[in-house]
């Protein structure tokens, strides 16, 4: 198989990054997949999809009746057995659990074609750590997406086990759907972008965690010095608390690290207020408008008991 022989991708969970990837792949002309277990769940992604596109219209990354016509690429399925049919690539997204990556890998590995090339985005696990459980290590590699509305690197990460063509079908994939793959030369935590910043993230948590400053202070700090228009508070809520949280919280069980356990405890408050960020209207800060996009925020005017 070469990238050129992929007409039709599965996309395994429908949350935000699932969406994202979906609607990457359909704007290429691929037909796409969508696959997570309840009905809620794909009419919530049917409707954030079509937010998006038009929202890519709407900043010129696509001409008009390009949204239509990328939206017609999208299947919605909840059937495991109808969406894997006849797919040529997975992309899975799935929350950050090995154990249940490949338990969704495994499912998927007797329902899709031997043909199949199965990829992950994981943000910060190792494809290795569910390689064995999907398979065909041989076929799986990690293929990680960032927020597309900004950027269009990709990370493409084999494991020891990965076949050095499949490697090379994902990286070209990759370039086909409009995207600048960097390839890693070994696996490692959290790629090349995301292990910088998960140390941004822990080190922004720790000072809030500890008391030494606040959400809003912290990200002033960031901005104000880099001269850059969101600081890591800001970036969390744009990924999604949950999702945060989760990678903190398995992480410092892992490693065993009282202060990654402080901070995994800090975003749990908000994980468990239903505060999950942009997706929820509210995270450390307020949607459509969030604080740090307001004039004077830079100069500490704003609300003292949201900064918290």
């Amino acid at each position: 198989m070469n990238a050129n022989d992929i007409k039709k991708v599965l996309i395994v969970g429908s949350g935000t990054m699932g969406q994202q990837i979906g609607v990457t792949c359909a704007i290429a002309g691929l037909q796409v997949n969508m696959y997570d277990i309840s009905e809620v769940v794909i009419d919530k992604s049917k409707e954030r999809i079509q937010k998006l596109l038009h929202y890519l219209v709407k900043i010129g990354k696509l001409h008009e009746g390009d949204d239509v016509k990328a939206f017609s690429k999208i299947s919605f399925f909840v059937n495991p057995v109808e969406a894997a049919r006849d797919v040529d690539l997975v992309i899975e997204n799935v929350p950050e659990d090995p154990k249940l990556k490949g338990e969704v890998f495994a499912q998927f590995n007797k329902l899709c074609p031997e043909r199949t090339i199965f990829t992950t985005n994981t943000s910060t696990l190792l494809p290795s750590m569910f390689a064995q459980e999907s398979g065909r290590p041989e076929k799986l590699v990690a293929l990680h997406f960032h927020d597309i509305r900004f950027t269009d690197v990709v990370d493409v990460m084999p494991h020891p086990g990965s076949a050095k063509e499949v490697v090379e079908v994902v990286r070209d994939f990759a370039v086909r759907i409009g995207q600048n793959p960097i390839v890693m030369k070994q696996q490692s935590p959290g790629y090349v972008f995301n292990y910088m910043l998960s140390e941004l993230f822990k080190s922004a948590q720790t000072l809030v965690a500890n008391g030494v400053a606040s959400v809003f202070d912290v990200d002033r700090a960031w901005m104000g010095v880099l001269r850059v228009p969101i600081g890591p508070f800001g970036m969390m809520d744009s990924i999604g608390l949950d999702t945060v949280w989760k990678i903190t919280d398995y992480w410092a069980k892992k490693l065993n690290d009282p202060q990654m356990l402080k901070n995994a405890a800090f975003m749990k408050q908000y994980v468990d207020r239903g505060e999950l960020g942009q997706k929820t209207q509210k995270g450390f800060y307020t949607y459509p408008n969030p604080e740090f996009t307001r004039v004077g925020f830079l100069k500490g005017i704003y609300d003292e008991e949201l900064a918290r």
